[in-house]
This record gives structure tokens, sequence and C-alpha cells, in this order.
């Protein structure tokens, strides 16, 4: 899938974590007092994860990884905006990351408030219409609307990062970094590559 041996191993890592985390087995690496103090000193995260906010898929407990080991930016609807994109910039580029997961999951209920199409307020709106095109997309295909719209927002994602220039379709271009998508499910545990 990957054309990057530490997107190809760090890709590993995330996936057997999550195994472990879905089927019980957790190892908890990398939460010792002595981890603590050796990051202190600088972090080296082995891959960048944008996630949803979602209180119910922390990236850490689901692939089972500890301090350091990710570099997480959450924002609901798994969206990129300014903020999000300068945080997986600085990752891709000055940490070394090797590779981003745009992680969606199921019953995602900023993608339920982009289907409503419900006059939101504030800044939820600018979640909603970011989100928006994903839901008209998903309309077009046969299926249930939400699990459709919350794959389709992840694809959205994942082509935004990929031409994100300067630095992201720079580095994805030269083959220092990958891009990928994947669908965590609430009720299972288990993290599915889409792209």
């Amino acid at each position: 899938m990957t054309r990057n041996a530490w997107a190809d191993e760090a890709l590993g890592k995330l996936l057997a974590g999550n195994y472990q985390y879905a089927t019980g087995n957790q190892a908890y690496p990398d939460q010792t007092p002595e981890r603590r103090r050796e990051l202190a000193a600088g972090q080296h995260p082995f891959a960048a994860i944008l996630g949803c906010s979602d209180s119910r898929v922390p990236p850490e407990i689901i692939f089972d990884q500890g301090l350091g080991d990710l570099f997480v930016v959450r924002v609901a609807g798994n969206i990129v905006d300014s903020a999000s994109l300068g945080s997986l910039e600085y990752a891709a580029q000055h940490l070394g990351v090797a590779l981003i997961v745009v992680l969606g999951h199921s019953r995602c209920g900023a993608v339920q408030a982009a289907i409503a199409d419900d006059d939101a307020h504030g800044q939820i709106a600018s979640l909603v219409r970011a989100i928006r095109p994903a839901v008209e997309h998903a309309k077009t295909k046969p299926g249930e609307l939400l699990d459709n719209a919350i794959r389709a927002n992840v694809a959205m994602v994942v082509r935004q990062l990929r031409t994100a220039a300067p630095v992201l379709a720079a580095l994805a271009g030269e083959g220092h970094l990958e891009i990928v998508g994947a669908h965590y499910d609430l009720s299972s545990g288990v993290v599915e590559l889409l792209l």
C-alpha cells in the first residue's frame, strides 16, 4: 500500500496495536515514569493521526500506543482547517512522521449534523460546511447514508491532505509521506483501512 518503509512499519504497528485493543489484549506500551522522563527531552512520534474529537475514539487507546508514540490532532468530524493542517505539517516536516492516518468513526455526530442540514449556530456551522460536500457525494451512493457520508468524509480529507501544498503535497510526492484513511467501529473496536 505504501511506498515508504517507515510508513509501512508505522501502519503495521498501528494495526497490530488496534488488534490488541479490539481483542482485549492491550500491552499499554510506553506509559512508564522512565518513558515520561525520556520524552521530556523531545518527541519522536512514529505516526500522526487526524481524528475526531469524539470522546469514544482516543487514538492512543484504540491503537494501544503510549506516550510520545503518536502525534494526534483531533477536531470534530476529523476535518481539515488551517490549525489542523499546520499541526500535521509540523509533524511531517519537523518531527519526521512518515504516516498520517485520517481516522473517521461510526455514528459520528459531526457528520450526522451535516446530514441533518439544520441551521447550525456559532462555529459549529463551519464544521457542518466542511463536511457537507462528503454528505452530498454520499447521497449518490447506495446503502446507509450516515456510514457512506462518514467514509466519504475520510476520503475527502485524505485528498485534501495529499494535495496540501507546499508541505504535505511535496513530501507525499517525493515518497517521504503516506496519507491513508481509516474507519473505527465503535461497537467492535476494529479499525478498517479505507485508502
